[in-house]
């Protein structure tokens, strides 16, 4: 993998560049020197079994954490320690397992404040466009607190793509939700995939991971065990011991 410092100098840096990052509690290693890269357009699964340092991780990249050693680039410039609105605006925007919205206004009003830093001339249309993909347009008035739980995981998603970023984290989106909403979920990352966007997916649907994602990274006790094709991984004796038993 290229280093950030070499991908800062770069033409076209990639997106997201994570070096030797680490992240530790206490005497417990949550994170422990991962680096990894995610290039234009790609579409990157992050797994493994729970507690295993991907949430963190998220965490480390978004600025929601400041990484006790290593760095954080984005699209070339170094962005370790610094604020996670600061981060949010150099371009990288993230949801959470459970959705984080404004409870009493409405869909269309929630995807507005999303907009309040970016274009805001704009946003009115853009709105719409994103509730289209995502098929919430017939709940445009809804108060978020009125929505299902799967309609407010696409509400988020919805937020995050106001803010037109250049990455998007995905924790767990799919996580419990009907399946006509999962195909929603999957219909709009393929779409904003086609326009250069890139995506890190935590997941433990390792039916979408297989059908979405271009690779998948494999965690497990705060370090990257595997990566590669799904296919790859499926086979990798690493990933099974992971996932069926803790290494001795």
């Amino acid at each position: 993998m290229s280093s950030g410092t070499n991908q800062s100098h770069s033409s076209q840096p990639s997106p997201l560049v994570l070096e030797s990052v680490a992240k530790h509690f206490g005497g417990i290693t949550a994170v422990a020197d991962v680096s990894l890269e995610v290039t234009t357009g790609e579409v990157v699964g992050v797994i493994g079994p729970n507690g295993s340092g991907k949430s963190t991780l998220f965490s480390l990249a978004a600025g929601g954490q400041k990484p006790d050693n290593g760095k954080v680039w984005l699209n070339g410039k170094d962005v370790t320690g610094l604020a996670t609105w600061k981060i949010a605006r150099a371009g990288i925007s993230r949801t959470f397992q459970i959705p984080s919205l404004f409870d009493n206004m409405s869909v269309r009003e929630n995807l507005l404040a999303a907009a309040v830093e970016g274009d805001w001339k704009g946003a009115p249309q853009r709105a719409s466009d994103i509730m289209e993909m995502l098929e919430i347009s017939h709940v445009v008035d809804n108060l978020a607190s009125e929505l299902s739980g799967g309609q407010q995981k696409l509400l988020e998603f919805g937020r995050v793509c106001m803010r037109d970023p250049k990455v998007i984290l995905l924790d767990e989106v799919t996580a419990g939700v009907h399946p006509n909403i999962r195909r929603i979920i999957l219909d709009a990352i393929r779409r904003l995939r086609d326009t250069g966007i890139t995506f890190l997916i935590i997941e433990h649907d390792m039916e979408m991971v297989r059908e979405i994602c271009d690779r998948l990274i494999v965690m497990d006790q705060g370090r990257v065990v595997a990566e590669g094709s799904f296919e790859d991984i499926a086979n990798d004796v690493e990933v099974q011991r992971a996932y069926l038993g803790r290494r001795k």
